[in-house]
C-alpha cells in the first residue's frame, strides 16, 4: 500500500501522457484544458487504492481511473454550460474559454473516450466495468435532472434532496471504488460492500460540500463561500433549517430564496443566522458523521485484514476532515 498522494502522483503522471494531440485542435484542446486544470483526483485515487487494498497491483487500475476522472470532467462542461459558469477551479470555464458549441461536442466526445479506457482490459472484466459505468453515468443525469428541477420548486423534501445528491455525486464515488474490486476480481461481496462504503462517503462528502459552503473558511474553501446562498439553492442545510423553524424564521428564510440580492453579504448573513439559530447547521453536521459512521460499518464485514481497514478508514476521516 501506498499513501494516498503517491497514488496522486501515480495518477497524474498516467494522466500526462494521455495527452491528445490530433486534429480538429477545437476539439481536443478542450478536452486536455479541462483534464489539466487540477482537482482533488478523489475519484481516481480511490479506483487505485481499492484495486491495491484487494491485492493486485494498483497499475492494473489506472485506465478505468482514467475513465472514471474523464468522465467526471465530461459531467463539469457540461453542468458549467446549464449553470451558465464563468469560472472552474480559478480558471475560465470551457464554454467561456471556447464557445458554447465547443464545450458540447468536447464533453460528448469526453464520454466516448471514457468508455475506450475499459478496452485495456480482457472481455470479462470490460463487460463488468462497462456495465456498472452505464448505470453510473445514467444516474449522474438523473441526479443532475433532479437538481435542475429543485430550482423551480419549493416543495423539495429531505428524502428526495438525499436521492438527487446521491446520484450525482455519491454514485460515482461508489463507481469508482467497485471498479478497483472488479479489475482485483475479489469476491462479490467485498465489491457490493465496498460500493456501499463508496456510496456513504460520497452522500457524507456532498453533505460536508454544503455545509463548508456556508461555513467553510474563504482562505481554505477554494470557493466563494455562501455560493448556495446566493443561488437560492435548498440545499441540506436549507430544508433542515425549513423544517425547524418557527413560522417567523420560515417566512424570512423563504422570503430571502425567493429573490436574489444586490447586497449578498447581509442576505449570507442572515441566512447563516437563521441555520445556526433553528438548528439547521447542527443537523447537517450530525448528518455528516452519520453517513461517514455507516460507510464504516461497511468495512467490518469485508474480508480484508485490519491494516487495511484502517487505511480506508483513515482516509473517510482525512476527507471529513478537509476544509475545501
Amino acid at each position: 500500500m501506498l499513501p494516498i498522494h503517491k497514488y496522486q502522483e501515480q495518477f497524474l503522471q498516467y494522466l500526462e501522457n494521455q495527452k491528445i494531440d490530433k486534429e480538429p485542435k477545437n476539439l481536443y484542446q478542450p478536452i486536455d484544458y479541462i483534464l489539466q486544470l487540477g482537482g482533488k483526483r478523489m475519484r481516481p485515487v480511490l479506483t487505485l487504492l481499492t484495486a491495491d487494498i484487494f491485492e493486485v497491483d494498483y497499475k492494473k487500475a489506472l485506465p478505468a481511473a482514467m475513465a472514471v476522472e474523464v468522465f467526471h470532467n465530461f459531467s463539469l462542461v457540461h453542468d458549467d454550460i446549464m449553470d451558465d459558469a464563468p469560472l472552474r477551479r480559478g480558471q475560465a470555464t470551457v464554454h467561456e474559454k471556447w464557445n458554447i458549441n465547443t464545450g458540447i461536442l468536447s464533453g460528448d466526445a469526453m464520454l466516448i473516450l471514457a468508455y475506450q479506457y475499459f478496452e485495456n482490459y480482457e472481455p470479462k472484466i470490460f463487460r463488468k466495468l462497462a456495465k456498472l459505468f452505464s448505470k453510473t453515468a445514467l444516474e449522474v443525469c438523473e441526479g443532475q435532472q433532479y437538481d435542475v428541477d429543485f430550482e423551480t420548486r419549493n416543495d423539495v423534501t429531505i428524502p428526495e434532496y438525499l436521492k438527487m445528491i446521491e446520484y450525482k455525486t455519491a454514485v460515482l464515488v461508489a463507481a469508482a471504488m467497485k471498479m478497483g474490486a472488479i479489475i482485483a476480481q475479489t469476491s462479490k461481496e467485498n465489491s457490493r460492500l465496498i460500493y456501499d462504503f463508496g456510496l456513504n462517503l460520497g452522500l457524507a462528502f456532498q453533505l460536508q460540500d454544503d455545509y463548508l459552503d456556508a461555513f467553510g473558511d474563504p482562505e481554505t474553501f477554494g470557493k466563494q463561500v455562501g455560493g448556495d446562498i446566493i443561488e437560492n439553492k435548498k440545499t441540506y442545510l436549507y430544508l433542515k433549517a425549513i423544517e425547524f423553524s418557527n413560522p417567523t424564521q420560515k417566512e424570512q428564510l423563504t422570503q430571502l430564496f425567493s429573490t436574489k440580492q444586490d447586497n449578498n453579504s447581509d442576505k449570507i448573513t442572515a441566512v447563516k443566522e437563521i441555520f445556526n439559530t433553528t438548528g439547521g447547521s447542527k443537523a447537517t453536521q450530525k448528518a455528516i458523521e452519520d453517513y461517514t459512521l455507516k460507510a464504516f460499518e461497511t468495512l467490518e464485514k469485508m474480508s480484508i485484514s485490519q491494516d487495511k481497514k484502517v487505511i480506508l478508514k483513515t482516509f473517510g476521516e482525512n476527507l471529513m476532515e478537509r476544509k475545501q
